[in-house]
This record gives C-alpha cells, sequence and structure tokens, in this order.
C-alpha cells in the first residue's frame, strides 16, 4: 500500500516505520520539523524492546502537500489537533481511507467532516513507543491492535489492511465491535491518564498503592455508566481489566503526564472531560471524573478554560 502518516510522533513513527520496513510506500507527515529532518538526513531509528536498534529509511515531510496521494492515511495527531490536521492534509484525502488510531472519543465524528463515512476506519492499538529524540524512537510496549469500519460494515479492504499490519508486526485483527473498543480504550485511559499526570506517578502505582487504586476504581466505574448510557457495550471485568493494564505498564510514563510536565496540551477534553460533557447529557454525577477533568486543565495553564 501507498500509506501517510499523519502525526509522525512516538506512536505514528512506530508504525510507520514497521510498515515500511515491511515494503509499504510510507510517507511519515508531523509539524516538527527538526524530526522531519533528522529522519530525512540520518533515517528513523527505532530501539527494539531488547535494545537493539535498527534504522529504517522512511520519507517525512511537514506539509502534507508534498505527500503523494496514498490508499491509506493513518492519523495519530493528538485528538484536540484532529481537525486542523484533517484540514491541512485534504488534498491527500479524497480517496484514501482513513484509520484513525487516536486517544480518546470523538474522532471519527470529526474526520467525518472532511471525508465520506464510508473512507472511515476505527481502530485501538496497545503497542506503545516512546519518542527519545528527533528521528529516535523506542519501542517500549507490544500488544494487540483491533480495527473496524465505524459508520459501516467491514469489507475486504478492512481485512486487506489488518493483513498488512500483522505481516508488518503489529498483530492486527478485524471486529465489528470497533465502538465498544474504542469505549474500552478510553475507559483504560480515564482510569489511568489524569491520575498518574497530576499526580506525577508511574502506571504501576495506581495499582500497587490503595490511593491509587481507589481513583483508578472510582474514575472507570463513573465513565462505565457513561458508556452503557451511551449504548456501549461494556466488560463485567472492565475495573480489573484496567487494573492489570496499570500493573502491565508499571514502569511507563503516561502521555498525559508527559504532556503535563513537558508543557503540552493534553488530550483531557476527548477523555475525562468528554466523560463529563456525556454524562450531563445523561444527568448522571460523575463528581471524580469532572474534577480530575478540572485540575488537568489548570495544570495545563491554559488561557482559555471551559
Amino acid at each position: 500500500m501507498d500509506i501517510a502518516i499523519l502525526g509522525s510522533g512516538a506512536m505514528g513513527s512506530l508504525f510507520g516505520g514497521l510498515l515500511s520496513a515491511d515494503g509499504h510506500d510510507v510517507t511519515l507527515i508531523d509539524v516538527w520539523e527538526k524530526h522531519v529532518h533528522t529522519i530525512n538526513e540520518s533515517g528513523l531509528t527505532i530501539t527494539e524492546l531488547n535494545g537493539t536498534e535498527r534504522t529504517v529509511d522512511v520519507p517525512a515531510v511537514s506539509d502534507p502537500d508534498a505527500a503523494a496521494p496514498v490508499d491509506l492515511v493513518v492519523v495519530f495527531v493528538k485528538s484536540t489537533d484532529t481537525k486542523t490536521a484533517l484540514a491541512d492534509a485534504e488534498p491527500i484525502l479524497d480517496t484514501a481511507d482513513v484509520l484513525t488510531l487516536q486517544n480518546g472519543l470523538g474522532n471519527p465524528e470529526t474526520i467525518a467532516e472532511f471525508v465520506s463515512e464510508t473512507q472511515i476506519i476505527a481502530g485501538v492499538t496497545a503497542h506503545g513507543s516512546t519518542l527519545e529524540a528527533p528521528g529516535h524512537i523506542s519501542h517500549a510496549g507490544v500488544g494487540s491492535t483491533s480495527i473496524g469500519r465505524y459508520f459501516d460494515e467491514n469489507d475486504p479492504t478492512v481485512e486487506y489492511i489488518a493483513e498488512a499490519f500483522s505481516r508488518a508486526g503489529i498483530d492486527t485483527e478485524v471486529t465489528d465491535d470497533i465502538r465498544d473498543a474504542v469505549w474500552e480504550k478510553v475507559l483504560v485511559n480515564v482510569g489511568i491518564n489524569a491520575s498518574t499526570a497530576l499526580s506525577r506517578v508511574q502506571n504501576g502505582r495506581l495499582a500497587d498503592t490503595k490511593p491509587g487504586t481507589r481513583l483508578l476504581q472510582a474514575a472507570v466505574t463513573e465513565a462505565i455508566a457513561v458508556a452503557r448510557s451511551e449504548g456501549r457495550t461494556v466488560r463485567e471485568d472492565i475495573v480489573s481489566h484496567v487494573k492489570a493494564v496499570a500493573e502491565a505498564t508499571g514502569a511507563n510514563t503516561s502521555s498525559m503526564r508527559q504532556d503535563i510536565e513537558a508543557g503540552r496540551q493534553t488530550e483531557i477534553e476527548r477523555l475525562n472531560g468528554e466523560i463529563v460533557r456525556l454524562a450531563d447529557q445523561h444527568d448522571i454525577e460523575v463528581p471524580i471524573n469532572r474534577t480530575m477533568a478540572d485540575l488537568v486543565r489548570l495544570a495545563e495553564r491554559s488561557d482559555e478554560l471551559p
């Protein structure tokens, strides 16, 4: 396939690098000029889980107009940047399928403002990646990836994409319940991200301390009620599952904590903030998520606080 990765930070570079190494024509698109320049000059360096390094030659651009027409656009920009990124990338969206592997709720709906709903695929992934330096990422965790048409029934194209990802080392399955899968990933993020960002702890502290476990359980339990009110099917053991994810990624620093510590805007509005917005629509009380969202907003020191 001809593939464009829209948002080639840690995760976008990981997927783009693996797909390029497997023989696909991949173009990385990112606004960080130094990252783009380094990749074009020296290749993309990937530190594997076992500590070995390899370099993948893959073209990178900062202007989507410089990318050729593609079969697939994989969106990895932050959910807060979805609309801007899609507007800038309109020249390559015409006939391409668009796969969002972003965190949070509402990304497919935003993408649908720019392309037909029939082009949109959503997905979730348990892979982890860390951006170490311009042109250098570390593959921080391996897990399953699920994809499926968000507004339509799955088709052979989705199966082909899943097979291509799997051959490249990204174990991927097609699911007919992608909306439930997206919500499950949101519940994981709701249970982990804000708490670790605000307390400046690694993920494992939510599983091996009583205060951490209480916060995780309270945030997820509130969000479960919202998910079910939205018509989603939620697994009965979801709280235990989120705690298990915190344990399995115990040494990880959550992306939201990294954003807070680096002074960047977080994805709080598409996570706990969206839980609060939907809860208000359903007249559900979510005091823990409301408080966490407000604390993260204050920590962002945003000039425009909702």
